[in-house]
């Protein structure tokens, strides 16, 4: 990007110029870039790109689903760019795409027959407020950005925690946690000692020494260990102390330390299967709590505490909705009444399940946080609210619903994860050579939430480890409930059409 922007300046310094670049695709797309986009649409009259993808970390594939290879050998996707400023010419940049997918091989053999006059180019309008230099379908666009974003719905947002020592303050087990930590203020212990056995590192901003005299002092560290949601349906303890947290995220994440609901989304999607990057928690998030190679997952709040004393803070009375004024101002206005933020809030969670939203907005939806259609039918939003609760519910593992778990867990031997291997035609998957769940059908084996394939993700994390009672009874409830969502996506598919036939304007988008 520095040399695109030197090349740049020396070409404006000229008055006209031509620059030709091989590089990184990943400036065509990414929002991080959309400044950069803009400004050599200001300063070129004619952009020419040649997108080769080949991106492995975005799992490119051609159209046709074929195999898509890079020209390199890299992981990053490539594109050729020319850029062409004409002296004293101050028209509108005309900014043409062009693109090849397939095998190395093809890819070469067209690159050295073809030149810029022989390639089919396709003229973009790249607008506010991404100016993308790829094409997409603009018909949906319109409509779509009359709806308000996620991030306006609940203002108060961010990204999730970084800890910069999960393996030390993250564990599956509280007291096998809160004892790491009393090792950890031993005085009797060397700081040496302490770095050797739990693997810590100074940084250049955190030293073990003077966290350790800090952590001492502090009398209610105990009162630091709580819950996270760590991956999808995962939830872990952690040691959440402001001396051992990188990225605490304060602002936010304290009001998830009682009783609350929250949304957890992602801007900036990259892998192809799908965007699947949405889930509830009542706890914490880790920001790596979804799988993207681009984007970091995003946590709202749906009440919001005072920073006050504890005993104020577990006040219910005390507490705000996390919803935009507008939003409510907007539906109390079509409704002629009321909703609560809990309607609100099942209501976007539905939405944000169907697969039929994901599938139309998906060009979108990999860009730029989510946005969200409200119906003015109360009925429908009703209907609406009332599947995203059974869904919050499924998720959370609350409901009802999975007493009674599809999956069964079978054979004999120690409960090791060893070797994990899944047989669809006997609907198991083993976790060593002797033991397995059974019950689990293909589909929800496969079934993805924040890009991880859940069911394979949960014991993958696990590998090693003695599975207990609760490790398996918690596995078959997972089971359970993704086979309930996926019922439940269907039954919101079945009126999601009617969602979109009339929406509320918002205001302060």
């Amino acid at each position: 990007m520095k040399f695109i922007r030197f090349a740049q300046w020396k070409i404006n310094q000229a008055g006209e110029g031509v620059l030709g670049f091989i590089t990184n695709h990943s400036y065509l797309d990414n929002p991080t870039f959309r400044g950069m986009r803009q400004s050599l649409m200001n300063s070129f009259n004619e952009i020419y790109i040649l997108d080769l993808h080949g991106n492995s970390l975005k799992k490119e594939k051609c159209p046709d689903g074929s195999k898509d290879e890079n020209v390199f050998d890299i992981q990053q996707g490539v594109a050729i760019a020319l850029f062409i400023k004409k002296r004293e010419e101050q028209k509108e940049a005309k900014v043409y795409h062009s693109e090849v997918w397939g095998l190395r091989k093809k890819k070469n053999d067209w690159l050295s027959k073809n030149d810029v006059k022989t390639a089919t180019w396709r003229k973009l309008s790249p607008k506010p407020e991404f100016y993308l230099f790829i094409p997409r379908d603009e018909r949906l666009l319109e409509s779509y950005e009359k709806y308000p974003k996620i991030t306006a719905v609940f203002p108060l947002n961010s990204v999730g925690i970084v800890t910069s020592r999960d393996s030390f303050v993250i564990d599956f087990d509280k007291e096998a946690l809160k004892r790491r930590i009393k090792m950890f203020c031993n005085e009797n212990m060397p700081d040496e000692l302490v770095k050797q056995t739990f693997n810590l590192k100074d940084k250049s901003n955190w030293k073990l020494k003077i966290a350790r005299e800090k952590v001492r002092k502090d009398e209610d560290w105990e009162n630091s260990i709580t819950k996270i949601l760590y991956r999808p349906f995962d939830i872990r303890w952690i040691f959440y102390h402001h001396e051992m947290i990188e990225r605490s995220r304060k602002e936010v994440m304290r009001h998830m330390l009682t009783d609350n609901l929250s949304i957890c989304f992602m801007r900036q999607v990259s892998l192809e299967e799908g965007y699947t990057h949405f889930l509830v928690s009542e706890h914490m998030v880790d920001n790596r709590t979804f799988l993207s190679s681009k984007g970091i997952i995003q946590q709202a709040p749906l009440y919001l505490y005072p920073d006050t004393d504890k005993k104020d803070l577990f006040s219910p009375e005390k507490r705000q909705p996390n919803i935009s004024p507008e939003l409510f101002a907007a539906l109390s206005e079509v409704f002629k009444k009321d909703s609560s933020p809990e309607e609100i809030f099942y209501y976007i969670y539905a939405v944000l399940y169907s697969n039929i939203y994901r599938t139309k907005y998906a060009e979108f939806l990999k860009l730029d946080f989510p946005r969200i259609p409200f119906i003015k039918d109360y009925q429908i939003f009703g209907k609406m609210a009332e599947h995203g609760k059974r869904l919050v519910d499924l998720h959370l593992l609350k409901s009802a619903e999975i007493d009674q778990p599809i999956a069964k867990f079978q054979g004999k031997g120690d409960d090791r994860v060893d070797k994990l291997r899944y047989d669809e035609k006997e609907k198991r998957t083993y976790i060593n050579e002797s033991q397995y769940f059974e019950g689990i059908t293909k589909e929800i084996w496969e079934y993805q939430i924040g890009g991880y394939q859940v069911c394979n993700k949960w014991l993958k994390d696990r590998k090693k480890k003695l599975l207990s009672l609760d490790d398996i009874k918690h596995y078959c409830k997972i089971v359970t409930s993704i086979q309930k969502t996926i019922e439940v996506q269907k039954a919101i598919d079945d009126i999601y059409p009617e969602v979109e036939k009339g929406t509320v304007e918002i205001e302060n988008r």
